[in-house]
């Protein structure tokens, strides 16, 4: 949908001049308020057909032309020859009208454009109409006369006003139909939001815009050409104007400039002269509208195929991908893609982003403009500027917040990288220094003759961990998809890779799942099978005679390896704490890191916890290490850091690691570095995402002690897909609800397709995802409203039902 905007400001040549500013944008933007309130609802949605152009028109305040510009713009295109066919219809909205009934906009609309129709006369009918839907007591009391019960509510005004301007052979010539409706009204010319305020009749925004989708749709429904239904609708002031709610309008882009005529001060002026000077003008604004327009829909339709011909997509075998699959974005708004769509016809449609964007994303729609608006101003203030030995403060911030929060209590450091794979090399590299200072092992690297020599440096880490894809943070993980000599040739797997146990739920029961080699005899069944998430992340778990076998399993695994000869030093732990994303969505038992960690620990191991995925309120808390209830030596964060609209990260290091690098030779510091190390506009949307998740002024999820976030899925629906015959296990924590479908064979694993005709019937149904071969996820933002997760939850259950494996 093209948004066009208004302004008129004085000309320098005549003081009654005018120009219009003219503003074009390419899709509907939701009103959004500037502080969000205390319950926020989920942002809503509308659909647009695009069967035809539709336009919004705005003006920083009353009085200054909006609706000159829609009469105008009606007469350019019902009242010129019709190039191609044989009838024309132009709708005008109106969705919030105040000073009403003594100022209408759509009846100001339909008398001019009757008027203009009487004074030009053209060769064929022409008919128009003015309806009211709704509006305030007061409003309507005015208009009927009378009062009526329920002060404070809406009223079905059903005003309704109707003209046969020319032509009486209606069937047998051309026709034109202008149609004009007022969706609310209310009596006090003062802004929206106080006009409720003082006459009742709020009008939530996802009801205002449902409404207003029902009549955009007048025009994609009666069959007509694309270029012979035009849409305006027109706003109550500017982009910054509240609307009922409170919530303002929009933000646009500024497109060319057209003069008009200046408006005549006569308030008895007919404005009919007026509006004789204007057509060529209006015809002008009509044909670059209209130009525009057709560009906008030609764009979407060859934006697929030029993709196809010159996008390398990341993860993506593009041969399973024909060119009707590929979606066309136009925008997104929180947490919701816009994107194209081509049924019978052309319309932008919302999805729920349940990807989160590959994990990134967690604004609500407010923090989303909140973030555009400090990122530019960090752009303009800084562009990009050294970082070492420098100071500045978006860097200065972004590090005492991340210490006060995900390091809280433990890391006394901040180093910033520009994404997770890059904050895992650079904590593999700490852990290693402070491993080898730790067992006297460390070469001198002043001394030249220990130029060239090396000391073989492993990890332990857990197989179906991901790390990310830089070739040292390849090293670090177990073989997978993502190591085999396809993908990285040079993989060799530095380290002991354990085989974790998970937890899951099956049939509404979280069940625990152990690896051959850890003790399970002597278990009872009470510490295999949980009735709650409660029970397996408690710390009473720490004496149980599960975590003795726990601990005799590690304790072999690491004696075991460091006998073999050649095999060299473990010099680091790294795990994801909790969930391991990329291998599978699998949670792992908290027990069983803890036990690990506690190990490493009594060997002076190093422990890096890789953060990229899990922290930030991903699991429900700002640090996956609560969730442990044990700590890391070096933690390292990205993704939901900076709410996804930018890359950066931060690998966070206690005192102990970094004094590991404190000499008297530069060539004992950390060489490890970006051009673009603690950007400017990285840390100001870090600062800004960060804040905003834990105040509950801004994020109603947060629970009054602002350390955790409330349950955002239902546990009945929970149980019930766990329950489903085709599920096999599911995952439920924080933002994250994740299942992996039943399957066998080749249908198991990354390279599955297994989820794919399940995928595409959700993708209709609102909600994008992308698959982990047979396991899919839905993920939401730490804002995302319970009742949104729940309908997510209620598409998927539907799916399930009518699951047929492609």
């Amino acid at each position: 949908m093209l948004l066009l905007s208004s302004l008129f400001s004085s000309s320098s040549s005549s003081p009654h001049s005018r120009l219009l500013l003219l503003r074009l944008h390419i899709h509907l933007r939701r009103s959004i308020s500037s502080s969000p309130p205390p319950s926020p609802s989920p942002p809503p949605l509308l659909d647009l057909p695009l069967s035809h152009p539709i336009y919004t028109i705005w003006a920083s305040n009353t009085g200054l032309g909006k609706t000159l510009v829609s009469t105008g713009l009606a007469a350019a295109t019902l009242l010129s020859p019709f190039p191609s066919s044989d009838s024309a219809k132009f709708i005008y909205i109106k969705p919030v009208q105040t000073g009403f009934p003594s100022d209408s906009d759509s009846a100001f609309v339909f008398r001019k454009f009757s008027q203009l129709v009487l004074r030009r006369r053209p060769s064929f009918a022409v008919s128009a109409s003015n309806h009211v839907l709704k509006a305030s007591a007061s409003a309507a009391e005015a208009v009927l006369g009378f009062g009526s019960e329920g002060e404070g509510e809406l009223r079905d005004l059903g005003a309704y006003e109707e003209r046969r301007l020319l032509g009486e052979e209606w069937a047998a010539g051309a026709a034109s139909e202008l149609t004009c409706k007022t969706m609310y009204a209310w009596r006090e010319a003062i802004s929206p939001h106080l006009a409720v305020e003082r006459e009742g009749g709020a009008v939530p925004d996802k009801v205002l815009l449902e409404v207003l989708g029902r009549c955009l749709r007048i025009g994609s429904e009666d069959g007509r050409g694309r270029m012979d239904v035009w849409s305006v609708v027109e706003t109550a002031g500017g982009v910054a104007s509240p609307g009922p709610s409170g919530t303002l309008q929009c933000d646009l882009y500024r497109v060319p400039v057209l003069v008009l005529p200046p408006v005549p001060q006569d308030p008895s002026d007919n404005l009919m002269e007026w509006f004789d000077k204007s057509q060529a003008v209006f015809s002008s604004l009509k044909e670059i509208m209209l130009s525009v327009y057709s560009e906008r829909i030609q764009r979407f339709h060859d934006m697929p195929k030029r993709a196809g011909d010159i996008f390398w997509w990341p993860f993506t075998q593009h041969k399973l991908v024909p060119e009707e699959t590929v979606t066309v974005i136009d925008s997104r708004c929180g947490e919701n893609f816009s994107v194209h769509k081509v049924q019978n016809n052309d319309f932008i449609a919302q999805q729920f982003d349940a990807c989160a964007s590959w994990w990134t994303q967690g604004p609500d729609a407010t923090l989303q403009i909140e973030l555009a608006r400090d990122v530019g101003y960090a752009a303009a203030r800084f562009g990009h500027v050294m970082f070492p030995e420098n100071v500045y403060e978006p860097a200065l911030e972004c590090a005492e917040l991340l210490l006060e929060g995900v390091g809280k209590g433990w890391a006394s450091r901040t180093f910033f990288s520009d994404n997770g794979s890059t904050a895992i090399e650079v904590a593999l590299k700490m852990a290693f220094r402070k491993f080898s200072l730790d067992h006297g092992i460390i070469l001198d690297s002043t001394d030249p003759n220990t130029i060239g020599k090396f000391i073989e440096v492993k990890v332990i880490a857990l197989k179906g961990s991901y790390h990310g894809d830089t070739l040292g943070a390849m090293e670090a993980q177990a073989p997978s998809s993502y190591t085999g000599f396809l993908q990285q040739p040079w993989y060799t797997g530095k380290g002991l890779f354990l085989d974790p146990p998970t937890i899951f739920m099956c049939d509404g029961i979280w069940k625990l799942s152990l690896p051959e080699g850890v003790q399970s005899e002597k278990l009872k069944q009470e510490e295999l099978t949980f009735q709650s998430r409660g029970e397996f992340f408690s710390k009473s778990r720490d004496g149980s005679s599960l975590a003795g076998s726990y601990s005799s399993f590690i304790s072999q695994q690491l004696s075991a390896y460091s006998g073999l000869r050649g095999f060299g030093h473990i010099g680091a732990l790294i795990i994801e704490p909790v969930v391991h994303g990329s291998g599978g969505m699998h949670m792992i038992d908290p027990l069983f890191q803890r036990v690990l960690v506690n190990e490493c620990r009594s060997r002076k191991i190093p422990v890096i916890f890789d953060e990229v995925f899990t922290g930030f309120w991903r699991l429900g808390a700002e640090s996956a290490s609560e969730l442990l209830c044990c700590q890391p030596d070096i933690a390292c964060f990205a993704k939901l850091m900076t709410g996804g609209i930018i890359p950066l990260a931060a690998t966070l290091a206690t005192d102990a690691v970094f004094n590991a690098f404190a000499g008297d030779s530069k060539l004992k510091a950390l060489l490890h570095g970006h051009s673009y190390t603690a950007h400017a506009m990285g840390c100001t949307a870090a600062v800004k995402s960060i804040k905003w998740f834990k105040d509950p002024q801004t994020n109603s999820n947060i629970t009054s002690e602002g350390r955790l976030l409330r349950e955002l899925w239902d546990a009945e629906l929970v149980h019930q897909i766990s329950s489903h015959p085709a599920v096999q296990r599911v995952v439920a924590l924080g933002t994250l609800f994740a299942l992996e479908l039943q399957a066998e064979g080749s249908n198991v694993g990354y390279g599955s397709l297994y989820a794919r005709s399940l995928l595409l019937k959700l993708r209709e149904d609102g909600v994008y995802l992308r698959p982990l071969g047979n396991v899919i996820y839905l993920m939401c933002g730490p804002c995302t409203s319970p009742e949104t997760c729940s309908q997510l939850l209620i598409k998927l259950y539907r799916r399930l039902e009518e699951f047929k494996p492609s």
